[in-house]
């Protein structure tokens, strides 16, 4: 008896603990994040090839950037992105730029439209310069034997006279 009421309990709680194993696809409890403007055809329509830039600006509205050197180029960016539980990172799963070109004149030249298959992803956001190289940490500096690092670990594994040598 004592046997039975174990192995209920066992049971019962296992199959709690396993009903919050289910993938939150099944679920349904996962969140779509929608950033930036969706741009459709009849807004579109609003700014064809030869319209002016205030013609552009009051029908798609203020880009979300523009081209860093003289504002020839306006770009109006919208991504999607989806997590499955609130606390995960988002994973970008769509991403869409329009890219309206100007003429010296102010007028559109061309219209762009480029995708995730255009390209790499690109942060917007956090405003930093990836560069070449790799970064060294400073156990990694000190064992590498480069410039301060280099004395440094000299000085440190000799008795001091000639430091700086």
């Amino acid at each position: 008896m004592k046997f039975a009421s174990h192995l209920a309990f066992t049971l019962a709680l296992s199959a709690t603990v396993l009903t919050g194993c289910k993938t939150t696809d099944m679920l349904g409890t996962g969140e779509v994040l929608h950033q930036g403007y969706v741009v459709d055809e009849e807004t579109l329509a609003l700014a064809p090839v030869g319209s002016s830039r205030e013609q552009v600006l009051l029908s798609l509205g203020t880009p979300s950037t523009t081209a860093t050197f003289d504002n020839e180029v306006f770009y109006y960016i919208s991504q999607k992105r989806t997590r499955p539980v609130a606390f995960m990172k988002p994973k970008l799963v769509e991403q869409s730029i329009l890219a309206v070109y100007f003429d010296k004149e102010g007028t559109v030249s061309q219209l762009a439209h480029y995708s995730l298959k255009d390209g790499k992803v690109f942060d917007m956001i956090s405003r930093t310069t990836p560069t070449g190289g790799k970064e060294l940490t400073f156990l990694n500096q000190l064992l590498t034997g480069n410039g301060v690092g280099k004395s440094m670990a000299r000085s440190i594994l000799s008795d001091g006279s000639d430091y700086g040598k």
